[in-house]
């Protein structure tokens, strides 16, 4: 591991009340000492302690900022090794001044990533616990916050080591009959094997089985807001964000570009795209926004289909139903506060019962029905659980395909009675994906690639 000492600002840029910059290495507090002034030199302080003081240029001594500096010893330390964070005041002239005094005496600036990708290295924290703290910077709801911060604890780890260990005690176990066939039951062991390998299937299809609801609590429901001009999009868009985030009149056409904001429904983080109406249209603006409309439409994972119901449904109406069908729509009939023409059975046999939601934004009337057709359509009514383990990273969900693709040839070896030398490969196989998970046996780049996703500081 690369001794340098590093340092980096920890907290986002901008005017604030405070900012912090980090230091991390053998001379972190050597290098910190060169610039502060106070009651104590920090050599001397005891460690896990909050010291007044200023910072000063070393070569002039000129007090340039007024501070608080942490000292935290190693190995008692986020990265094992010894740090300091100084506290000063939020501003760009003085937190740059104070992390360009550091880096003049003597630390080098740290890299993305770098502060948690020395506690993987010092075995602090495994390699699935490293990446949680991603999600937690970038967790957009409580419910994704908490299943991100159980993961830095060690939650998927704990699981992902015990599967393992069953696999390992699975491959000694084969060792031994391989060792001493002589006393080997051919037909009991592949039915230990066979036992063995369904146990394991059995929790990595548990795991997987959490990944979509994971992977929409972690970075949110690509949700585009699609219909007609003036049925009423907008109004929505602005009533589910709680704010007028979209131009609403009683002009057709008046959204012509895809307007984004991050809500939360029933706990359910949503990226909602309110777009330009979908119509034949000679103007020119006008097309490219239902082009956009059209191409948001293809990328979203869930569809509010937006109709006026005080209208019977239109033409284009009737072809965006066509070729939205085997998609996640959830169809609105706005504006039940006028008299009804739509065809609402039709609707209800098109995307069926539970997904067409009677509405009038204008009356605030159907919210509570929206949002209990989202949990409904994505989490079977049920956002909350007792457990929180939950897989919500690509790269974790690919290699527990793996393991479980391994394991299952396993299964299938052993009922057919291949030799058991060759059934242990796929297992090793298996316990190899789910290692990576942790971190082991990790390639160097990997570690690069996944620490780079980082911000600076962290």
């Amino acid at each position: 591991m690369n001794q340098d000492t590093i340092a980096a600002i920890a907290t986002p840029s901008g005017e604030g009340g405070i900012a912090v910059i980090r230091v991390s290495g053998d001379e972190a507090v050597a290098v910190s000492d060169k610039i502060f002034a106070g009651k104590k030199k920090l050599a001397e302080v005891d460690t896990h302690t909050v010291n007044y003081g200023y910072i000063r240029e070393p070569d002039t001594g000129v007090r340039t900022e007024e501070v608080l500096v942490t000292v935290m010893r190693a190995p008692r330390s986020f990265t094992k090794e010894d740090v300091v964070e100084i506290s000063c005041h939020g501003g760009f002239v003085s937190v740059r001044k104070v992390l360009d005094l550091l880096l003049e005496s003597g630390a080098r600036l740290a890299e993305p990533g770098e502060f948690t990708k020395r506690a993987y290295l010092s075995g602090r924290i495994d390699l699935s616990q490293a990446e949680a703290v991603i999600d937690l910077i970038r967790a957009k709801s409580d419910r994704a916050f908490r299943i991100a911060l159980k993961q830095s604890e060690g939650t998927l780890s704990k699981r992902i080591k015990e599967l393992r260990h069953r696999l390992v005690e699975l491959m000694a176990h084969i060792e031994v009959n391989i060792d001493y066939p002589e006393h080997d039951v051919e037909e009991l062991t592949n039915l230990f094997i066979k036992d063995k390998c369904s146990a394991a299937l059995a929790d990595i299809e548990h795991l997987l089985q959490t990944a979509q609801q994971g992977k929409i609590l972690r970075e949110g429901l690509v949700t585009a807001i699609i219909g007609r001009p003036n049925v009423g999009k907008s109004s929505l868009m602005n009533t589910l964000a709680q704010e007028e985030r979209a131009i609403v009149t009683e002009i057709a056409g008046t959204t012509r570009d895809v307007v984004e904001e991050y809500v939360h429904v029933n706990g359910i983080p949503l990226k909602l795209l309110d777009t330009a109406g979908i119509r034949e249209t000679s103007d020119l603006v006008e097309q490219i926004g239902v082009e956009k409309s059209r191409q948001a439409l293809s990328d979203a994972d869930l569809i509010l289909l937006v109709f006026n119901g005080a209208e019977p449904l239109q033409p284009d109406e009737l072809s965006l139903i066509e070729q939205l069908r085997g998609r996640q729509v959830i169809a609105i009939i706005n504006k039940q506060d006028l008299p009804q023409q739509i065809e609402i059975e039709f609707l209800r046999e098109s995307f069926g019962s539970e997904h067409v939601v009677p509405m009038s934004i204008l009356a605030q009337q159907g919210i509570a029905d929206l949002e209990k057709a989202i949990a409904g359509l994505f989490f079977s009514g049920q956002v909350e659980s007792s457990d929180l383990t939950y897989v919500s990273n690509a790269r974790h969900i690919g290699l527990l395909k793996q393991a479980r693709t391994a394991l299952t040839e396993a299964h299938q070896a052993a009922e057919s009675f291949v030799p058991i030398d060759m059934i242990q490969i796929d297992i090793r196989n298996a316990w190899e994906h789910l290692g990576e998970i942790i971190g082991d046996a990790v390639s160097e780049s990997l570690i690069d690639q996944i620490f780079s996703q980082f911000c600076l500081g962290k």
